[in-house]
């Protein structure tokens, strides 16, 4: 091809394997290079090569074993950002962050890496105060049909974020073994012989439910349960295993965990990592980067059954 190739950014999002909408993303924040035609956008062969080098040059990193455990000498952070040195936040509540904190903790036994089990939402809002220093998070948006950017645009305004991607997983229904109630879509929610379990505002599963019931025209108030809340997959899964409740939404992998369930796989999410581009460069960050993209994590990840590392460590964003 030569030089002068010039992609639409359907073409291109084909050719990075990521949505339009991160396209436009890329080209509004000035990190992809575009120009108009009219009202059409089109993208250069060599603005998309100036772009795969630049998410190469963040991938190539220093051995966590080099990184120093502090910052340098008389450099001051914001008001609004935790001080690493004190503790890094973790927040989000898959026990793949539980693995992730322990390899750090091994590389950095000095340093307090601390773990808040909230939701998505909950989570980024954290981010946007100051209070948390990375963030999980897999809320789906049905205008765009993609996941997570949409929200961090809106939940972090003017914050440049860094988004990777750690795990792909699905997200289903939790039933009693055998499906006795023969559960399978959501308009079965709606039915008066089920009883339901929801999550908490603000958490994936939950934002997921609500987009489709919008989607599906159900009213939430004809849902018996949709105001009984737990705050974790386990939680739903528990409860459903007792049979306090018929049906409830969470993971593929804690369905796996808990005996007498069955699993109804709805929607295949992605799960990603959100931290400040700012943070990026700063040891610890690279650190948790190095650590995610490392064969160790992505294998012991992959042992454990129900997810798709295949993107683990890809920089969506």
């Amino acid at each position: 091809m030569s030089d002068n190739t010039t992609y639409t950014p359907e073409e291109v999002a084909k050719i990075l394997k990521i949505s339009k909408y991160t396209v436009y993303e890329l080209i509004k924040r000035g990190e992809l290079g575009a120009y108009r035609v009219g009202r059409k956008v089109r993208i250069e062969e060599s603005d998309i090569t100036s772009y795969k080098q630049k998410g190469k040059s963040l991938s190539q990193g220093p051995d966590i074993s080099d990184l120093p455990l502090t910052n340098s000498p008389g450099k001051t952070m914001p008001p609004s950002e935790p001080d690493i040195n004190n503790g890094l936040v973790i927040c989000g509540q898959d026990i793949i962050l539980d693995i992730l904190t322990r390899h750090l903790t091994k590389h950095f036994p000095n340093i307090k890496f601390l773990r808040n089990y909230i939701g998505s939402m909950d989570g980024l809002i954290a981010l946007y105060k100051g209070q948390a220093n990375a963030v999980t998070t897999h809320l789906w948006d049905r205008d765009t049909d993609d996941y997570n950017l949409p929200y961090i645009r809106r939940l972090l305004p003017g914050h440049p974020t860094t988004v990777i991607n750690l795990v792909y997983r699905y997200e289903g229904f939790f039933v009693a073994s055998g499906n006795p109630k023969k559960i399978s879509s959501w308009s079965d929610l709606a039915r008066p012989d089920v009883r339901f379990i929801n999550r908490e505002h603000g958490s994936g599963a939950r934002v997921l439910l609500d987009e489709k019931l919008q989607i599906e025209k159900i009213p939430w108030h004809l849902i018996n349960g949709y105001d009984d809340v737990e705050m974790s997959h386990m939680s739903v899964a528990s409860k459903v295993a007792r049979k306090e409740a018929d049906v409830g939404i969470g993971i593929e992998k804690v369905a796996m965990q808990v005996p007498g369930l069955e699993f109804i796989p709805l929607q295949k999410e992605r799960y990603d990592l959100v931290i400040r581009q700012e943070d990026q460069m700063k040891p610890h960050f690279q650190a948790l980067l190095q650590i995610i993209r490392s064969s160790t994590y992505r294998n012991e990840i992959e042992g454990l059954g129900g997810y798709d590392v295949s993107q683990m460590g890809k920089i969506m964003i």
